[in-house]
């Protein structure tokens, strides 16, 4: 029933056919279980294993190496070769796509956790009326119509619409249905509000929440799939995860590689087509094969084999650096999405505040002869520690707080008028409350005034365990007076009192809301003297106006403490007892904000990130604390930035679109407001991060380009989520984004040597096969340099320091290309030059080389035709591994030197030297190490077809390799003048990498 909270409890009985004070008979239960079916989160169909695999396999470029390497194998069953170095190009291909696949695998099963979480929510167990009898059934047994009672620590089962109040009052926790800091008072009435969200549903009784005060029935109005927990699960199953910027980028220069891989492929085999028949090749069958052959060579060459798995390896260590900032990475992706965050909708309760109610302003009256009628204190200490000091209005500290009889007063109401327990969990080594989060804010200000006749507090308090000093206090103050009776809290009342004893003295102790304290006092306490004084008009005034500043102005939330002297020997309290009370004081307590917050928004401010408090706590209270944190300093009038989600859904299309690009503060929300406003503003191509921690933030987790839970969060948050605060700070976030951004850069630059290096390799086999040489590098070699000679220094390029100002700077825009035109055309000259120098050193050995043949280019360029003429050499000179060794100790030479250039995009190695990148220097070192190794250990050296080089040969190879570094310098030069970037438009009308627009189109 889904308007069960807008009908009366008669309305809503009859629709199930149920007596109230009989339940449901077993043929209505049969019935009704039969068409709403069990009480249970249905169990999703998650993709089969084979499904997932295939799925990561979805790459053109993957494709691409699949069928390089399957060729690959062909032509060498084909060709008749057989032993490791036939098979080992195939093989290698294979395994870097099965660790691939692994890492996506357990990506996207991580990812489906998230729904599975939301069972543990749901309660085990429920008392139910049926057939006349109460008994504690399952809780999956519930159905619509069932009669359920519920107290205080109950999980509620099911959606429910209250019938009757068993106590009092009835308080609900829903904060992690609505991220409310409060409890939520329940009533019977039904709700005429239209558009009503959750917190308008005072009726209901919501699955998962748990009950903190009182005891009521209910009837059950929804189960399963058709409760708020219901719904929420079906937004998630709904949301779509979004690909991340990088991997946008990533894909669409695949499909740019994919089309250039293409046509050189095609063109390399075209343009050989008179070669076919040469007689070298034994056919023209053989022929078209050999030179098929070189065009898969070509594949492999331009394909960066090792491009994943480096960017895997840099944004692993990223989260590893993350880490110690209190941000744990669950997806790697998310690392570098946060360089190009733009907005962040961070939730109010627990991340912009401590979630720990503290009383923050004490309002007490001085005295009514002299000076100023009341005086005002204020409470530091932001969290449910008995830490903090007590300051009077002049902003000086209370040294024996406890001697001021006004406070004094106010730690024995607080202590002994309360029912909740503070205690220090070990195991968090943190302080936790049990019960309202008003009456621990209560406790803990009985520690801080500490206990009246010791003059060394409190330092003596700082010298017991933590686990005493909990409640060291507020135990005195129990030990010291013996509790009678009780008056429990009503709604009509809006108090509660408790009769105690000390010394055969009784006295009743009262606290409540302002309204009902105040009107019920005849007499005052006065904090100079500890004198009880008439309550004159003009002092009920006073405390009135006091009372609408901390509420109103302040937003705080406020409790007015009274006591009274009772007959001696009385042991029952009455509603009539509730007269003629003495004021004590009033407190005013809020949920307040972290310290580091006010700092962290100025960051992002400077960095060109918006914020957006969401929260569901009311449009005051939200704007209140937006003021403290500098959300709205630059704002005199928060309207058209400050809208409640109702106020919201009211706007036009076209003022929502102007409303969302001013938005600071988003009041009143449901869990679909948070994924609506994720989905509006990912529209308008924003970059959103969105932080939470219950279980309504988990779909607005899901569809943020970076969800951003709590570490104390839910669970279902952290599965729903790519990153977990540790610490639930906001200032942990922006210091994330700071890290992002040096991660992006890094990962820009080693994408860019891969890059230049891969262009060499497709310049070297591409003009090798145009002049007719014999081949320079072999399928093998290639892939040799593609993984380990590129890939070491590539991941090193990962530890490059950050830059000083990288929060000065705007957020990158999602469509800018990794690599745009004027860097481009810089890698193309680098990536030329790598590609000359290595067939030139190939050249080189056959026609300048004194030990080589000494052949005319003539003839090295018409070797196929060899055995066809007389020479003065024999034709197996052309099979020697020689030249193509040093070939590839050439190119990987040459990349050794181009690492460096990487070590920044536009400084001169002159002033960013090579040691400031240690990890850099090693991983250049180590390659060497592994080249010389496969060049002079013998099993190695048949393997990759290459021999020992000479002194000589070694030469020449650091003569073509060193020259990349001038070259390189020259450009950067050009880049760091005008001229440089405007040499941009004229080489190419803007970019040479597909943009997103154009893709998307």
């Amino acid at each position: 029933m889904e308007n069960a909270y807008a009908r009366s409890v008669i309305e809503v009985l009859d629709a199930f056919g149920v007596d109230p004070t009989k339940g449901l008979t077993d043929l209505q239960v049969a019935e009704n279980s039969r068409i709403y079916g069990k009480n249970v989160l249905p169990q999703e169909e998650s993709n089969p294993f084979w499904k997932l695999i295939l799925k990561q396999f979805d790459d053109l470029l993957v494709r691409i190496l699949i069928a390089a390497a399957i060729i690959s194998f062909v032509l060498a069953l084909i060709n008749g070769e057989t032993g490791l170095s036939a098979f080992l190009e195939p093989s290698v291909i294979f395994m870097i796509l099965a660790a691939n696949a692994t890492v996506g695998v357990i990506t996207e099963t991580n990812a489906e956790k998230a729904i599975e979480e939301l069972r543990a929510y749901q309660a085990d167990v429920a008392t139910v009326l049926r057939n006349g009898c109460f008994s504690i059934l399952s809780a999956t047994e519930l159905v619509p119509g069932d009669i359920v009672e519920v107290g205080v620590g109950c999980k509620v089962p099911a959606d429910m619409r209250l019938i009757e109040m068993l106590s009092n009052q009835l308080r609900v926790d829903q904060a992690i249905l609505t991220g409310e800091s409060c409890s939520v008072a329940k009533d019977l009435e039904s709700s005429s509000a239209t558009n009503a969200v959750y917190q308008d549903k005072t009726n209901i009784l919501f699955s998962g929440t748990v009950v903190v005060a009182g005891r009521a029935r209910a009837v059950v109005v929804g189960v399963g799939s058709n409760t708020a927990m219901g719904n929420i699960r079906d937004a998630m199953l709904r949301t779509e995860d979004e690909v991340t910027p990088l991997k946008k980028k990533l894909d669409e220069f695949g499909k740019f590689l994919a089309k250039v891989i293409a046509g050189i492929c095609v063109l390399v085999w075209v343009v050989n087509i008179g070669h076919f028949q040469d007689p070298s090749h034994g056919g023209f069958i053989r022929g078209a094969i050999h030179y098929f052959k070189v065009a898969v060579a070509l594949a492999v060459a331009a394909i960066p084999e090792g491009l994943p798995a480096v960017v895997t390896t840099c944004l692993a260590l990223g989260t590893k650096r993350m880490a110690r900032l209190h941000a744990i990475v669950r997806s790697l992706p998310s690392v570098e999405t946060l360089g190009c965050t733009t907005i962040i909708c961070s939730d109010k309760t627990g991340t912009l505040t401590t979630n720990m109610m503290s009383v923050s302003k004490i309002c007490v009256v001085g005295s009514v002869h002299c000076g100023p009628i009341t005086n005002e204190y204020t409470v530091s200490g932001t969290t449910f520690a008995p830490e903090g000091l007590i300051f009077d209005a002049a902003g000086m500290q209370l040294e024996f707080t406890a001697q001021y009889p006004c406070l004094l007063h106010i730690a024995m109401c607080s202590a002994l008028c309360n029912e909740s327990i503070l205690q220090y969990n070990p195991d968090k080594r943190s302080y936790e409350k049990i019960g309202e989060s008003t009456e621990v804010a209560l406790r803990v200000l009985v520690e801080k005034v500490g206990l009246p006749g010791f003059d060394s507090m409190p330092s003596a308090l700082n010298m017991l365990s933590k686990h005493e000093r909990a409640s060291y206090c507020n135990r005195y103050w129990e030990h010291q007076f013996k509790k009678i009776a009780v008056l429990e809290f009503s709604r009509d009342r809006k108090m509660m009192s408790v009769l105690c004893s000390r010394k055969q003295q009784e006295l009743m102790f009262s606290k409540g809301a302002p309204e009902s304290i105040i009107s019920r006092c005849t007499h005052i306490l006065c904090n100079a003297d500890g004198s009880s004084v008439p309550l004159t008009t003009d002092i009920r005034n006073e405390l009135e106006a006091r009372f609408q500043s901390f509420a109103g102005k302040e937003t705080l939330r406020c409790l007015a403490l009274a006591l009274k002297r009772m007959p001696t020997g009385q042991q029952m309290l009455s509603y009539e007892d509730e007269a003629n009370l003495t004021f004590i004081g009033l407190v005013g307590m809020l949920d307040p904000p972290r310290e580091e917050v006010r700092d962290a928004m100025l960051s992002c401010m400077h960095a060109g990130i918006r914020v957006i408090v969401v929260t569901g706590d009311n449009k005051s209270t939200a704007e209140s604390l937006c003021r403290q944190i500098g959300a709205f300093d630059h704002l005199d009038d928060f309207s058209g930035y400050s809208y409640t989600a109702s106020e919201f859904e009211a706007l036009s299309p076209i003022q929502r679109t102007i409303a969302l690009q001013r938005l600071v503060l988003f009041t009143r929300v449901e869990p679909f407001h948070k994924k609506m406003l994720v989905e509006a503003l990912q529209n308008q191509n924003e970059v959103v991060a969105m932080t939470g921690d219950g279980v309504n933030d988990a779909p607005a987790l899901k569809k943020a380009d970076i969800g951003i839970a709590m570490g104390s969060g839910t669970a279902v948050a952290k599965s729903a989520s790519d990153m977990v605060l540790a610490d639930d700070n906001f200032a942990s976030i922006v210091a994330a984004i700071a890290e992002g951004r040096a991660i992006y850069n890094n990962t820009k630059q080693f994408i860019r040597y891969m890059i230049s290096s891969n262009i060499g390799e497709v310049v070297c086999i591409f003009v090798a096969a145009v002049l007719g040489t014999p081949d320079t590098l072999v399928p093998v070699q290639l892939l040799w340099v593609n993984l380990v000679t590129d890939g070491l220094p590539a991941t090193a390029i990962g530890f490059n320091k950050q830059d000083t100002n990288v929060m000065m700077a705007k957020p990158r825009k999602v469509n800018e290309a990794v690599v745009s035109g004027w860097l481009f055309f810089r890698y193309l000259v680098i990536g030329g030059y790598v590609g000359l120098a290595t067939i030139a050193g190939f050249i080189w050995w056959f026609v300048y080389y004194d030990a080589g043949p000494k052949l005319l280019y003539n003839e090295l360029v018409n070797f196929d035709t060899c055995s066809t003429r007389e020479t003065t050499y024999p034709c197996s000179i052309f099979a020697n591994r020689h030249p193509s060794t040093v070939s590839m100790t050439v190119l990987v030479v040459v990349e050794m030197f181009n690492a460096l250039n990487n070590l920044s995009e536009n400084q001169s190695l002159l002033v960013i030297r090579p040691w400031s990148n240690p990890w850099l220097v090693w991983s250049i070192a180590l390659t060497m190490l592994l080249h010389l190794l496969i060049l002079y250990i013998e099993p190695l050296s048949i393997l990759f077809s290459v021999v020992p080089l000479s002194w000589t040969e070694w030469k020449v190879v650091l003569y073509l390799s060193f020259p990349v570094l001038i070259i390189d310098e020259v450009l950067k030069f050009f880049s760091r003048r005008s001229r440089g970037r405007n040499f941009n438009f004229r080489f190419r009308r803007a970019d040479l990498l597909p943009k997103r627009e154009e893709h998307d189109k």
